[in-house]
C-alpha cells in the first residue's frame, strides 16, 4: 500500500511540478536496440526539464544514458562514478570529457568495483527523486538499489530485459 508521501511524489509527477533528478541506471549487457531506447529515454527526459543522473560504464545502460544526456544538454547530467576517471576504460574516459557533472570518488579506488558500486548506486538513488532500472533476474548489485529506492520512497520503475 503507497503512502501519502509516495502518493504526493507521484501527483508531483503527473503534473510535472519542477525539474526532477532521474537517475538511471542498468546492466552493462544491453543489446544494441536496447541501447537505442535508452539513449532516446534519456535525451527525452532532458529535454522535458529534468536532470539526470547515472554512473560510468563503458557499454550498456550507463553509456547510452551519458548519450542520450549528452545530446540533448550535458550540463543536465551529473555522472558519479563508483571510483576514478583514470580507474574507467579509455572509452569512457573519452565520453567523459568535458562534462561538468562528474564527480571521482578516489577514496574507493582499493575498492573491488563490486563494492564500490553498490556505493555509488546508493549515493545516485539517494540523489534522485526518481530510479529508472534496467536489469535482468540475476542482477543482484541492481536489485539491492531498487530495494535501497524502495526504502528511500523514492518513484522506481524497473524494466527487466530477460
Amino acid at each position: 500500500m503507497p503512502t501519502v508521501d509516495t502518493l504526493v511524489e507521484e501527483l508531483k509527477l503527473i503534473q510535472n511540478i519542477g525539474t526532477r533528478k532521474i537517475s538511471i541506471i542498468g546492466t552493462r549487457n544491453l543489446s544494441l536496440m536496447h541501447q537505442q531506447l535508452v539513449e532516446i529515454l534519456s535525451y527525452a527526459l532532458i529535454i522535458s526539464g529534468n536532470i539526470i543522473i547515472t554512473s560510468g560504464g563503458s557499454s550498456g545502460v550507463n553509456s547510452a544514458v551519458i548519450k542520450g544526456a549528452c545530446r540533448a544538454d550535458q550540463n543536465k547530467l551529473e555522472v558519479i562514478l563508483p571510483q576514478t576517471i583514470g580507474q574507467q576504460p579509455t572509452d569512457v574516459q573519452n565520453a567523459l570529457i568535458g562534462i561538468k557533472g562528474v564527480l571521482e570518488h578516489p577514496d574507493r579506488q582499493n575498492m573491488t568495483l563490486a563494492d564500490a558500486s553498490r556505493i555509488c548506486n546508493r549515493e545516485i538513488v539517494e540523489l534522485s527523486h526518481q530510479l529508472i532500472c534496467f536489469l535482468y533476474h540475476d542482477s543482484h548489485t541492481l536489485k539491492e538499489a531498487i530495494e535501497y529506492a524502495h526504502m528511500q520512497h523514492k518513484i522506481v520503475t524497473v524494466f527487466y530485459l530477460d
